[in-house]
C-alpha cells in the first residue's frame, strides 16, 4: 500500500530539507543571545530524523528552511541519497519523490490526508520544533530554565529532551514526538536563524 511505504520518509520528509552543510556549530551558536521564540520568522534547521511506526523504522537526514511564505524540506538517506522534497508555498503544498511521482494539494494538512491517510500536525510544526507552545496546548510542563519541557497539541505528545546549551534562550536539539503508534525523533545539528 502507499501509505505505509511512504509514511516515514514522507514524515521525515517534513523535517528535512537541502542537506547543505551550514557555517557554524550549535556549540559555537550556544553562547549567542537568541531572540524571544515568537519573534524568530524564519530558520534553515539541519539535522536528523527517526521514525517508527509499529514494527516499521526509518532513520532520515532533513534540511528545512522554513519562512511565513515558504517551506521548502529536503529529505535524505543517511548516506546522502535524496529521498523526497516538500516545498510550500502561496501556490499550495507539493511533495516530490526520488522517482519524480508528485502529490499536489492546496496546503500541507490536506496533502498529509491524501498522501498519508490522516492529517499530520504541519502547519503547526515549524514553531513546536522552536519549543514554541501554542494557546490550545495541554499538560505543559517546563524546565528548571524555564523551557517547554512537555506538551500536548493537537493530539500529539512532544518532548523536548536536549536543548543547545543552558541559556533560557537556547534551541531544542533533541525532540520526540508521539501519537498513536506513531513515534518522531528529532537531532538537530545546526539552527540557522533569520528574522
Amino acid at each position: 500500500m502507499l501509505l505505509r511505504r511512504l509514511l516515514p520518509s514522507l514524515a521525515l520528509t517534513f523535517l528535512l530539507a537541502a542537506c547543505a552543510q551550514l557555517p557554524g556549530t550549535i556549540s559555537e551558536k550556544a553562547a549567542m543571545p537568541r531572540p524571544a521564540r515568537a519573534v524568530i520568522g524564519g530558520y534553515i534547521l539541519t539535522g536528523r530524523i527517526a521514525v517508527s511506526q509499529g514494527q516499521q523504522r526509518h532513520a532520515i537526514n532533513i534540511t528545512w528552511q522554513h519562512s511565513a511564505a515558504r517551506d521548502e524540506i529536503l529529505l535524505a538517506t543517511p548516506l546522502g541519497q535524496g529521498i523526497a522534497e516538500l516545498v510550500r508555498d502561496a501556490a499550495g503544498a507539493r511533495l516530490t519523490t526520488a522517482e519524480r511521482r508528485e502529490f499536489n494539494a492546496p496546503d500541507w494538512q490536506s496533502l498529509s490526508v491524501q498522501v498519508f491517510g490522516f492529517p499530520l500536525p504541519l502547519s503547526a510544526l515549524p514553531r513546536w520544533l522552536l519549543a514554541e507552545v501554542p494557546a490550545q496546548a495541554l499538560g505543559v510542563k517546563y524546565d528548571s530554565a524555564g523551557r517547554p519541557q512537555r506538551m500536548v497539541a493537537d493530539g500529539w505528545q512532544v518532548a523536548y529532551l536536549d536543548y543547545a546549551g543552558s541559556a533560557v534562550d537556547a534551541l531544542p536539539v533533541l525532540i520526540e514526538m508521539k501519537r498513536e503508534d506513531i513515534e518522531v525523533r528529532w537531532k538537530v545539528d545546526d539552527w540557522q536563524l533569520s528574522p
